[in-house]
């Protein structure tokens, strides 16, 4: 159930409501769909710059800009703040909705719309402020998770909170793409659910405890690095919370062998025996499956790719890279 506080009675038509919504990534497309469908279809939708994708590089628009302009709401992609500020003040906008924007909004945007700025955060504030809080949920092994709108200020994830809803990780194997899929459909859930008692006055806001704010960082590829020091539970989530990027990967740089270079580990499982291997060393279990001897336990390997290479089922892996059996990964 969600955690929502209630002021008073009074109530305004949402008819006409000039809203705004701003959004790039897969998580803000649930939102984006629903709020279509409703009673707050956006009079305008804002989105991160077309950018080249793959290996040829094409260029390619975001998947709310497609939707958008499929439902014939016009389209902004504004670079910078600057560039914010200024599409924003050219507009009517009674409300603007975020999830996972990227741009700071500054205070001559915070300021325009008369029921403020909303954002979906995809953790429980002031739990995991920041970039990253589906991966670190994920990398952290915790057992509950959730969505959180906050009303925006000029602070990070800082604003005072209108609604919670909390989710609970029973998928011991849920990986960043899967749990943001979760999260995106609970948010936009809570968003209309209450929208209405936000517009009506329903609803006081409530100042975060800052005391108890932990903070999550930018990813960056180096963050993928596995330190075969660390406990295969660790290395596991670790894979989980990077898939697909920047994908938790090891080097294997034993110049005796024919396939050397960056192994990326695409899926595993842990096993908590005691063996006699080194930190790091490449074996066979009992079980005859690709293993990896860890700080803690040991790594089963089930899915992996050579760099260079396509992604393959350990066991076919083996049958064409025998040899790595022995080695130690770095």
């Amino acid at each position: 159930m969600s955690n929502i506080i209630h002021q008073s009675n009074s109530n305004v038509n949402s008819t006409g409501l000039k809203l705004i919504f701003m959004g790039t990534p897969e998580f803000a497309l649930p939102v984006l769909e629903k709020l279509i469908n409703s009673d707050y279809k956006p009079v305008a939708v804002f989105c991160a710059p077309d950018k080249p994708v793959g290996r040829q590089q094409i260029l390619t628009p975001p998947l709310t800009k497609v939707l958008a302009q499929e439902n014939n709401i016009p389209v902004f992609q504004p670079a910078n703040s600057h560039e914010l500020v200024d599409i924003i003040k050219s507009l009517p906008c009674d409300i603007i909705i975020t999830a996972a924007y990227g741009l700071i909004f500054p205070k001559e945007v915070l300021d325009v719309p008369q029921y403020g700025c909303l954002n979906i955060h995809p953790s429980l504030l002031p739990k995991y402020r920041g970039a990253s809080p589906i991966q670190s949920v994920i990398l952290n092994g915790d057992g509950e998770t959730g969505v959180t709108i906050y009303k925006m200020d000029e602070k990070v994830d800082h604003g005072p909170i209108l609604a919670n809803d909390k989710w609970q990780m029973t998928n011991g194997k849920i990986t960043t793409p899967e749990l943001s899929n979760i999260l995106a459909d609970l948010g936009a859930k809570l968003l209309l659910e209450i929208l209405p008692q936000w517009l009506s006055s329903k609803i006081q806001p409530v100042p975060q405890d800052n005391s108890l704010a932990t903070y999550t960082k930018i990813i960056k590829k180096e963050n993928g690095q596995i330190d075969w020091q660390k406990s295969a539970k660790e290395i596991e989530q670790k894979i989980r919370a990077y898939t697909p990027w920047p994908g938790a990967h090891t080097m294997l740089t034993d110049y005796r062998l024919p396939a050397t270079g960056k192994i990326k580990i695409i899926e595993a499982d842990t096993a908590e025996k005691t063996t006699n291997k080194q930190i790091g060393e490449v074996f066979l279990n009992e079980n005859t499956e690709l293993a990896v001897q860890c700080g803690q336990g040991y790594l089963v390997i089930k899915n992996l790719q050579l760099e260079g290479s396509k992604p393959l089922e350990a066991s076919d892996f083996l049958r064409g890279h025998k040899e790595i059996i022995g080695t130690i990964l770095n």
